[in-house]
């Protein structure tokens, strides 16, 4: 009997041997579930994802909306009168300049124009006075010239108020404000070339000639940032009304005490 059971015991151990050699991994698999049981529950993963560090962002409609051209003066130098307006405010201060119409037959340049010579020779004026102001079908200006020959002067040398007066209100037409400290120069027959944000003013002597005046006012929109400003407010970009349904009234005082009242176009 005792020789039995030392025989069935060692079978016992045998077995237990031998199925522990041949399945090691789930030995292993057993042993890990057990630790983990007695380890610390894991936190159960929410089901809402986590709230977005980024704060909602909302788009100003003012980014997004067609651009108004009456306020396109407020970044862009335009004309903001016409210029059938302009050579009216001309002939109700007395000077004669003529109608706004077309240039000639079949041609889509407009222009006003004044001359008077005061004096001349049998060659040619020795005192004149010219002026233009050229633009297009739509009223649209594109530029004012003006020429004085052997302009009359005071005592002091300083032009004649009755001369200088027109290119006042050619200035004070044009709305440009930061223009009106060149009146000075061309009261005293001064050469002035200025410049500022596109637009350009110039009053010269004549090269060669002693007492020969040539004067210009126009845009020039070359940088890049005034033709990208000019490209955003296109009216036939963005199908716009034209800006000068809108205008405002100004009434300037020039040195003759005389109101000058531009009607410009914002």
């Amino acid at each position: 009997m005792l020789l039995i059971s030392v025989l069935l015991l060692a079978g016992v151990v045998f077995y237990r041997e031998i199925h522990r050699v041949e399945d090691p991994v789930g030995l292993s698999e057993n042993r890990a579930l057990n630790k983990a049981g007695r380890s610390a529950p894991i936190a159960a993963r929410p089901d809402t994802a986590a709230p977005s560090v980024l704060p909602p962002m909302s788009i100003s409609p003012r980014l997004i909306e067609v651009p108004k051209p009456e306020l396109a003066s407020q970044f862009l130098r335009t004309w903001r009168v016409s210029g059938s307006v302009i050579c009216g405010a001309l002939r109700e201060a007395g000077i004669e300049v003529s109608e706004w119409k077309a240039a000639s037959m079949r041609n889509r340049n407009y222009e006003c124009y004044f001359q008077r010579i005061y004096e001349r020779d049998e060659v040619r004026p020795l005192s004149s006075t010219f002026l233009k102001v050229r633009g297009n079908e739509i009223g649209d200006i594109l530029e004012i010239r003006a020429r004085i020959v052997g302009p009359t002067t005071d005592a002091k040398g300083r032009l004649a108020p009755a001369v200088l007066h027109i290119f006042e209100i050619i200035v004070k037409q044009a709305c440009w404000r930061d223009f009106e400290e060149t009146l000075e120069a061309i009261q005293n027959l001064r050469n002035v070339e200025y410049e500022r944000f596109g637009a350009y003013l110039s009053f010269t002597r004549e090269a060669g000639s002693g007492n020969n005046f040539d004067f210009v006012l126009g845009l020039k929109a070359t940088s890049a940032s005034q033709v990208r400003t000019k490209a955003y407010f296109s009216t036939d970009r963005w199908l716009a009304t034209n800006p000068r349904n809108v205008s405002a009234n100004f009434i300037l005082m020039d040195p003759l005490g005389t109101p000058i009242s531009a009607n410009c176009a914002q």
